[in-house]
């Protein structure tokens, strides 16, 4: 059955140009909810609207949300290929492949534009000189391959401005981690040889650099520099270690990349395996989860990635070793090359040696997906676990699949804030959390956490019966609004009797006393207060029910003290910058964004201050001999 469309739907159908392009499909709300490209676009987005047998229910599903079309015409279909990556990653449509969360994969970058450069862990690239080396998926992992390297190549990792006049070093020069360039302990010359070898390292060219080590450990004993002779031969030993982790896969040392992917059909999640060779080696592996699987063939799911992992990539490598043929082979590889300044290919092996690699990904993706699974489905178990004991532990009505907590944190009485975060069916809702600045006064005119707790709850609940008065019947909240106009299943404010008192009055006062349950935390027994309870709930020790409140609470406390700090930092450093010539207002807030910290601002260069917005040679010089 072809689906019929609105007057103005069909008018865009009608009027969609037979051109090269980028279309995207909207629902309703306006919401992008897919996003393609086409050689023709006139024949492309009619398809989705005429009767085939071959549209699966993926596509069906998604025909029947579509109530609005836009498209952008393109020169090329590499410049579609493009624009269309770009706005898959600012939408994040709910049709689309994607890489699972919107989080960035963290990246190796070294500063390769300074003149002593440090190492440092990113979450994006920027065009800025440096070296940058991933994306990986685990910033732990980045940081425990880091620290092993760095018993190899002691490179900083600090923000000083490197003069070599230092009077002391640092605790890792102590623990040889660093090689002390700040002291002068180093040259500059020597320096950027260990940033080198790390490079080459990382690159996978330990043949060279094991080498270079060996040369300099039997030139160090030569010249009976003993000790230095000591510390090449700990380096090679540590460099070593690394090595021997490292899988020989080819007798030819050439860089490549394998790629292959498991997915479970009933699933709407698959698992992509990512091995790097360099140089011959297996030097790392990298696992990613992709959304939006579910009934796609396996090449468009193979394209989608490629576009995907390879537009965030920092090396591409000459081949990309595939299990089959991806949708759009000519295109990708075009664009590929445009990326990378010379040929790639996509290679399909079908024997030897290559196709072993292949098959030995495809195994390790299938393992990967299966633990995964078996984690997720632990995890919800849990969480549905712990959700029942708690319905019947407060005596909910039903398990509170939607949980708000409040904390509020302060200190000595200043830059008082209060948090709220939500747990959406046992797990953290973070795009719907909330900050408040607390503005409210105690009876002695001193901020008090009673009337920080009122002011923060009247704020919440009077924006949910605002939005809820301003909806049309029918209408569903805009995205951003969501976190204001959806009541909870339960609230908690972290605090006794006191703060449960507090909550009643205001949920009272909007009339939500009768519809939103509410309950009191107290820190010290892990005590629950309930409205018309004289004594207070004790969870069971190890209770699933006790591991999620406490896990809720101690969420809503880190993120509250977080920002209490983060605005204490600020105020402190106003304060250190008031009364500065040349430093008004808004050159403060412009420091204040770009360094953080007022040690961050002492550490920074002359030229370093006189590039920040606003700022000029002057005001950076009297600002310098004022701190």
């Amino acid at each position: 059955m072809v689906r019929r469309l609105s007057e103005e739907l069909q008018l865009k159908l009608d009027t969609v140009p037979s051109r090269t392009g980028v279309y995207l499909m909207k629902n309703a709300r306006g919401e992008v909810i897919y996003v393609g490209k086409a050689v023709n676009l006139r024949s492309r987005v009619r398809s989705y609207f005429q009767l085939s047998a071959s549209h699966g229910a993926r596509t069906r599903r998604l025909v029947e949300e579509v109530a609005d079309l836009e498209w952008i015409v393109t020169d090329t279909e590499l410049e579609a290929l493009i624009l269309e990556n770009e706005l898959i990653k600012r939408y994040q449509p709910r049709y689309n492949v994607r890489l699972k969360d919107d989080k960035n994969y963290p990246y190796i970058k070294i500063h390769w534009q300074d003149d002593f450069p440090k190492v440092s862990i990113v979450r994006r690239m920027a065009q800025d000189g440096a070296r940058y080396y991933g994306p990986f998926t685990s910033a732990a992992a980045v940081r425990q391959t880091l620290d092993a390297l760095r018993r190899v190549f002691p490179f900083l990792d600090c923000n000083r401005e490197i003069t070599g006049q230092d009077r002391r070093p640092c605790l890792y020069y102590h623990i040889k981690r660093c090689a002390g360039p700040c002291i002068g302990a180093v040259s500059r010359e020597e320096y950027w040889e260990i940033i080198q070898g790390l490079c080459d390292f990382l690159e996978g060219k330990t043949e060279r650099v094991l080498a270079d080590l060996q040369h300099k450990m039997h030139q160090a004993a030569e010249t009976w520099q003993f000790e230095r002779a000591a510390l090449y031969r700990d380096q090679i030993r540590a460099a070593e270690q690394i090595v021997e982790s490292q899988k020989v896969v080819s007798t030819r040392q050439e860089d490549e990349d394998v790629i292959a992917f498991a997915y479970d059909p009933r699933q709407d999640e698959a698992c992509v395996q990512v091995f790097l060779i360099r140089r011959g080696k297996l030097i790392g592996r990298e696992t990613f989860v992709l959304d939006g699987v579910a009934l796609e063939e396996d090449g468009e799911l193979l394209a989608a990635f490629l576009k995907q992992f390879y537009d965030e990539a920092a090396y591409i490598p000459p081949r990309i070793l595939l299990p089959q043929e991806p949708e759009e082979r000519e295109i990708i590889e075009q664009w590929l090359r445009s990326k990378r300044g010379a040929r790639v290919i996509l290679k399909v092996p079908r024997r030897g040696a290559k196709r072993k690699l292949v098959d030995m990904a495809m195994e390790n993706a299938q393992e990967t997906l299966q633990a995964l699974q078996a984690q997720w489905q632990a995890d919800t178990h849990r969480q549905t676990q712990a959700l029942a004991e708690l319905q019947e532990y407060l005596g909910l009505d039903s398990p509170p699949s939607r949980i708000e907590c409040y904390d509020v944190s302060t200190l000595q009485g200043t830059n008082t804030v209060g948090s709220m975060v939500v747990f959406a069916k046992g797990v953290p809702l973070k795009s719907d959390y909330r900050r408040f600045n607390i503005r409210s006064v105690g009876q002695a005119g001193q901020p008090d956490d009673y009337a920080a707790m009122r002011e923060m709850l009247r704020r919440r609940f009077r924006r949910a019966v605002e939005a809820a008065e301003n909806l049309d019947p029918g209408q569903k909240a805009r995205k951003r609004d969501a976190a204001w106009t959806r009541l909870p299943d339960l609230v908690i404010v972290d605090g006794g009797k006191g703060q449960l008192t507090v909550a009643l009055e205001v949920l009272e006062e909007y009339g939500l006393r009768e519809v939103v349950p509410v309950a009191a935390l107290a820190k010290q027994r892990e005590e629950i207060f309930l409205p018309g309870r004289s004594e207070p709930v004790i969870l069971p020790r190890g209770s699933d029910a006790l591991h999620l409140v406490q896990r809720i609470r101690d969420e809503a406390h880190r993120f509250a003290i977080t920002h209490q700090r983060t605005r204490r930092r600020k105020s402190t450093l106003a304060s250190a910058l008031d009364g500065i010539p040349g430093i008004g207002p808004k050159r403060r807030q412009a420091l204040l964004r770009r360094f953080g910290s007022l040690e961050a601002i002492r550490q920074a260069s002359l030229e370093e201050l006189a590039a920040v917005p606003g700022m000029n040679r002057a005001a950076a010089q009297q600002l310098k001999a004022h701190l």
